[in-house]
């Protein structure tokens, strides 16, 4: 009887004794996850730091005289892990140059790059990246991809013309779609500016809440 029992006592701590290489599993999960997310708000944290230095220096600023003297901050969503995707990019090289509409009579040429294709809340959505021909030639802009988006937050907490994401021709077939990192075109602040006008192609139905929202 005596036996039984300091079998069953054995087999019952057995059972219930998580295994150490168990144990750092778990705490190593979780240290990359706090890494992670620390390392997603810092990387936020430049991206707002370095927007709000460029608009209150005078040599670099796109606000008017007016506008410049009282400038404080951009206003930003608050971090929306929500508007973070990984997307798969789809290449459509046999696309042709053409002159993409702005603000103004300028037309800069561009060509669709790719499709990027992400899903969210259950729906794959897709949109247009562009490369511009200039900046193909210019040093430090050889791999720049430029992806205008508009959506239902437009006129509203964000710029009525839409807004920008920069991006870089990845090495595979994935790339990061960072909404928090979308920021406003120029003329949003000075008419003086010209800006590509949002293609139709890249409205997306839904609200992206993320990234720099309207001055005023």
């Amino acid at each position: 009887m005596k036996i039984h029992l300091f079998i069953i006592i054995v087999l019952f701590v057995s059972c219930n004794t998580i295994p150490e290489d168990a144990k750092n599993v778990k705490k190593t999960q979780y240290l990359d996850k706090v890494q992670s997310d620390v390392s997603i708000n810092t990387d936020f944290e430049q991206f707002k730091a370095t927007l709000n230095r460029e608009f209150a220096s005078k040599a670099t600023s796109p606000l008017t005289e007016e506008d410049l003297k009282i400038f404080k901050s951009l206003a930003f969503f608050s971090y929306n892990k929500a508007m973070v995707f990984d997307a798969k990019v789809v290449l459509t090289p046999k696309t042709n140059f053409y002159g993409l509409a702005t603000t103004t009579s300028r037309m800069p040429e561009y060509r669709q790059y790719a499709l990027l294709q992400f899903k969210y809340k259950e729906k794959t959505y897709e949109l247009p990246v562009y490369q511009g021909k200039d900046l193909m030639h210019q040093e430090g802009y050889k791999d720049y991809l430029f992806l205008p988006f508009s959506d239902l937050t437009n006129g509203n907490e964000t710029y009525g013309g839409g807004r920008y994401l920069d991006l870089r021709i990845p090495e595979n077939d994935t790339i990061i779609l960072d909404f928090n990192k979308a920021y406003n075109p120029y003329c949003a602040y000075n008419h003086k500016y010209s800006c590509p006008k949002i293609p139709a192609a890249n409205n997306l139905p839904f609200a992206v809440e993320a990234g720099v929202k309207k001055m005023h």
